[in-house]
């Protein structure tokens, strides 16, 4: 595996940490503050975190880039330079407009489907797109190596144990979650097409804000914001709004690099891991043997993946 690879899947590592332990701060969260308040507070709290990050990676970028060439002064090259840069800036807000679009809807079911259940079972139900991505990735003529396939059964097991209480229960707020799951597959796969193409932060940033927009939007519709409310929940928002969304997402956009999706889906899964961990520890909720086997065999699915096939993986 490149050393690149390594790194990227640390990066995704710790998204998944910082996912994890937002689920408790959704769940807390929500206590006060309807679903589109939340997010759409939340991401518009990520966005702003973002600008001054983007101005000073442009600044070292541009302090670091002194030995390329500035085409845009080269009268024979000026062309094609400003044709790449029209191009570059609109695959960035093409990009960012559909991920925000995407992170609108699957954040939404998923508040909304927080609201009845637990933050360990909304992590492991989230974190289904380990078998979706996959499963899309078929229609778009990707091929998954073995040891992913397996990987993904096992960590299906894991999630069983994880999630699946005794009946087989499924409330309204798993099937909205589940539908998330969905929707964030379709995230994770539009990333995967755009982060090669344009700056990830700027992506990123560009998404919060789609999201932030269009929940406030529907916010104003259905609901009605109180900032005394908003302002109860202050730490719960801003680790949903700086971590998860202006950390977190933009190492899930970094992190995708070269990275086959389905591998990267897995690795972000152990969210659902995190956020049982968490719920047990901060909450109170009650961590069974069954689902102390299930973190387990989840951490070994993430092991599976990371082993190399034999045959070459399209990426």
């Amino acid at each position: 595996m490149k050393i690149q690879q390594i790194r990227n899947s640390f990066l995704l590592l710790i998204t998944a940490t910082i996912w994890g332990v937002a689920f408790v701060a959704q769940s807390v969260g929500s206590e006060n503050n309807g679903p589109f308040t939340f997010n759409s507070v939340r991401c518009i709290i990520g966005g702003i975190f973002l600008i001054p990050c983007i101005f000073f990676l442009g600044k070292i970028k541009d302090k670091n880039d002194t030995s390329s060439h500035d085409y845009s002064k080269e009268s024979i090259l000026q062309p094609a330079y400003l044709i790449l840069q029209k191009k570059t800036r609109k695959s960035l807000m093409i990009g960012g407009v559909l991920c925000g679009i995407c992170l609108f809807v699957a954040s939404n079911l998923q508040q909304f489907g927080i609201l009845t259940t637990s933050a360990g079972k909304t992590g492991f139900i989230t974190a289904c797109y380990i078998i979706i991505v996959p499963i899309f990735g078929i229609f778009l003529k990707r091929r998954t190596g073995p040891f992913i396939w397996l990987g993904v059964f096992v960590a299906m097991i894991g999630m069983y144990l994880l999630c699946i209480k005794e009946g087989f229960t499924i409330t309204s707020g798993d099937i909205l979650i589940f539908l998330c799951s969905i929707v964030f597959s379709i995230h994770i796969l539009i990333i995967d097409y755009f982060s090669p193409l344009v700056n990830g932060v700027k992506m990123s940033c560009i998404q919060f804000f789609v999201c932030g927009i269009l929940s406030g939007i529907f916010m104003l519709i259905f609901e009605k914001p109180v900032l005394s409310h908003i302002l109860a929940s202050g730490i719960p928002i801003l680790y949903a709004g700086i971590m998860s969304c202006g950390f977190a997402y933009t190492l899930q956009i970094i992190g995708q690099r070269d990275l086959n999706p389905s591998v990267a889906s897995l690795i972000m899964s152990l969210e659902a891991v995190v956020a049982v961990l968490a719920g047990w520890i901060i909450l109170g909720e009650v961590l069974t043997q069954k689902e102390i086997i299930g973190c387990i065999l989840m951490f070994g699915a993430i092991i599976l993946a990371q082993i190399p096939s034999r045959n070459k993986i399209t990426v």
